[in-house]
């Protein structure tokens, strides 16, 4: 497959001469051997993070060794799937607003989670065999879910004297990476982007040299250097090396990407994802960067899927589009999905007409947060659509033959029987044109403004009432006062909506998909 050399980006002018083989550059005598473990448990395609990661440090001059937990035959959790009346009744408990069934649930939380996240024996075992082989550091990144299998690698790490660096999308907020300096055998806690010098940091640490000239550094005594800024300049990233992941193990042979980092609207309250290390402000690449990368990976991993990671695809509208077009002009019969937002722009990228070319260019499903068919309660959380456009979205989508599919929560501040009954009516109106819906209980997340604005308000007039801070899992705990009888009928009937949705099986044309997002 012959590389592309230059098109018109439409993102302005006809763009540079690409640089594929960046990521394909092998260093003839490693240096260094660095043990990268990948704490994913949603394993049925490769880890971005841990791909990027591998490139920067083999570029660098490492020898770079992968523990992916699906290899060991560690079992993956699956995100969504075709539903049965079982998922319907656990959903139905879960959300419940009853203040027993709230009790009950609240008291087998804490074991159910640790019993879920607890280490592995079998990826303890693997690294044991990784320490007898010689490891000179260990680079976990991590989410927050991960503490208590990072804290069985820290101290497995500590008895062999093997330094250890912990990295993840939160570990910028402060709060959150003060909790977990403390873990065992950690020599830094890293909140930035860091594949632009993580060989020099890497380095610096094998050798015993200080990483106070470093910034977003977080010590076990509880040190900090500057905040790391937003890495700019994307096009000069190099593309992830995912040659370490069981391939022969994942149901299909997807490959992840990202066009950009952050979210051009950046405003929704309640959107941790915007103040994570990489979602802070938006930064995009240029259409022909992005082609090339999937041209390479499409002739390395023998593959013609593609799953984008994009907070929000149409970020860019000029993106959305060009990947459209330009596509299949670089991977021939290729197949993708993302994530958009469905925003009030004159030029969102989103109409009828560009999602018509979508599907044509490949396009297989798309997602969107809808969060509630409640026009007030989108205007108090500042998501920047209509009640009236996601209609529309949804169904000029799935007329456009895409897979549509949807995240919600309830229990937002301030929602109220009519905000519910608002949900229900949105979605059995339209039910026939949504295919799957995540419904979940409303997070408060650190730092965000409805955590502000909660704070702010503690022992007020407020629909829910934050009871204690887990900075563990950069959120706030909070407990909701009863609700009355006409909520829990509407919720009973957007629910019961959502498991007619759930129950459906996905177009054919996205079965491939099912589950990723």
């Amino acid at each position: 497959m012959k590389i592309h050399r230059s098109i018109e980006t439409g993102l302005g002018t006809p763009s540079a001469e690409p640089r594929p083989l960046q990521a394909a550059v092998r260093p003839p005598t490693p240096h260094r051997r660095v043990l990268l473990v990948d704490l994913n448990r949603f394993t049925s395609f490769p880890t971005l993070a841990v791909g990027i990661l591998a490139a920067s440090l083999r570029a660098g001059g490492f020898s770079v060794k992968v523990i992916c937990p699906l290899a060991l035959d560690v079992p993956s959790a699956a995100r969504e799937r075709q539903e049965t009346l079982w998922d319907h009744v656990h959903r139905r408990v879960r959300l419940s607003d009853y203040h027993a069934v709230r009790m009950l649930r609240d008291a087998v939380r804490w074991p159910r989670e640790w019993f879920a996240q607890r280490p592995r024996d079998v990826v303890l075992r693997e690294m044991e065999k990784a320490f007898a082989e010689g490891v000179d550091a260990i680079l976990l990144s991590a989410y927050l879910e991960h503490f208590h299998t990072v804290e069985g690698i820290g101290r497995l790490a500590a008895r062999h004297g093997v330094p250890v660096l912990l990295g993840g999308p939160m570990f910028n907020l402060s709060g959150v990476a003060d909790e977990w300096r403390n873990l065992p055998g950690l020599s830094a806690v890293v909140g930035g982007e860091v594949e632009r010098h993580l060989p020099e940091l890497v380095e610096s640490i094998c050798s015993g040299k200080p990483l106070e000239r470093f910034v977003g550094i977080t010590f076990p005594d509880g040190r900090k250097t500057p905040a790391a800024p937003p890495l700019r300049r994307l096009d000069d990233c190099l593309f992830p090396d995912f040659d370490d992941f069981p391939w022969d193990r994942y149901p299909n042979r997807i490959v992840p990407v990202l066009t950009g980092r952050g979210c051009q609207w950046d405003k929704c309250t309640f959107c941790s994802d915007v103040i994570s290390a990489s979602g802070r402000t938006f930064r995009t690449r240029s259409l022909e960067n992005v082609l090339v990368e999937l041209q390479v990976q499409a002739e390395r991993y023998n593959t013609t899927d593609f799953m984008f990671l994009d907070l929000k695809l149409n970020s860019n509208p000029e993106m959305f589009r060009g990947i459209s077009r330009e596509l299949r002009k670089y991977v021939r019969g290729a197949q993708w999905i993302g994530t958009v937002h469905v925003d009030q722009r004159k030029d969102n990228g989103v109409s009828r007409r560009d999602l018509f070319a979508a599907a044509a260019g490949g396009m297989r499903r798309i997602s969107f947060g809808l969060e509630s068919g409640s026009q007030r309660l989108l205007d108090e959380m500042r998501k920047g659509c209509t009640v009236e456009t996601n209609a529309e979205f949804v169904r000029n989508a799935h007329e456009a033959g895409l897979s549509v599919r949807c995240t919600m929560f309830k229990g937002y501040p301030g929602e109220t029987a009519a905000d519910m009954e608002a949900t229900a009516d949105f979605l059995e109106a339209n039910a026939p044109y949504i295919e799957r819906i995540r419904f979940n209980d409303f997070t408060v997340p650190l730092d965000t403004p409805i955590y502000q604005t909660l704070m702010e308000k503690a022992g007020g007039a407020t629909s829910l009432n934050l009871t204690s801070l887990d900075p563990r899992r950069a959120k706030a705990l909070y407990d909701t006062r009863e609700v009355d009888r006409a909520y829990r009928r509407a919720k009973a009937r957007a629910l019961a909506t959502v498991f007619e949705i759930n129950r459906k099986p996905l177009r054919e044309t996205a079965r491939q998909f099912d589950g990723l997002m």
